[in-house]
C-alpha cells in the first residue's frame, strides 16, 4: 500500500508536469521534474517507496535510455511487493521505449513478462494493448 501523502503528492506532480508539458513550458516542467525526482529519492528504500512514483517519474523522463533505466528499478520494486497491475504497465511501458529504441528483442521479452503478470489483472485495456503490440512484434 502506497502512503496517502506520498501518492497525492506524486498524483499532483504527475498533473502540473502534464499541463506544463501541454503549454510548452520547459522551465516549470523542468522544476517540477526535479521535484518528483527528489520525493524518489527521498523515499527510495524507506517504508514509503512504491513503484508508483519511480514508473511516474520514467513516464516523464525524456531521454529515452535514461526512462528504461527508471522503469527497470519501478519493475524491480513492483515485483518485490508482486504488483501485477504495476508489473503490466511498467513493463508495457519499457517495450513501448525497446522499440523505439529498435531493441526488439528486449521489447519483446518485456512484453511477454508483462502479458503474463497482465493474467492477475482486471485492466482489460491494458491486457489487450500488451497482446496487440506483442502480436505486432511477433507478425
Amino acid at each position: 500500500m502506497m502512503n496517502t501523502k506520498v501518492y497525492k503528492s506524486v498524483h499532483d506532480l504527475a498533473g502540473r508536469l502534464m499541463e506544463a508539458a501541454k503549454r510548452d513550458d520547459n522551465n516549470t516542467f523542468e522544476l517540477l521534474y526535479v521535484q518528483l525526482n527528489q520525493i524518489c529519492i527521498d523515499n527510495e528504500n524507506t517504508p514509503k517507496d512504491h513503484p508508483v512514483q519511480w514508473e511516474t517519474l520514467a513516464d516523464f523522463t525524456e531521454e529515452l535510455e535514461d526512462a528504461l533505466i527508471i522503469y527497470t528499478k519501478a519493475l524491480e520494486k513492483s515485483i518485490a511487493i508482486n504488483s501485477k497491475d504495476h508489473m503490466s504497465s511498467i513493463g508495457f511501458s519499457m517495450a513501448s521505449l525497446q522499440i523505439e529504441l529498435g531493441q526488439t528483442e528486449a521489447a519483446r521479452t518485456s512484453l511477454q513478462n508483462a502479458k503474463a503478470s497482465a493474467n492477475k489483472i482486471s485492466d482489460l485495456e491494458l491486457k489487450q494493448e500488451i497482446h496487440d503490440l506483442l502480436e505486432s512484434l511477433t507478425h
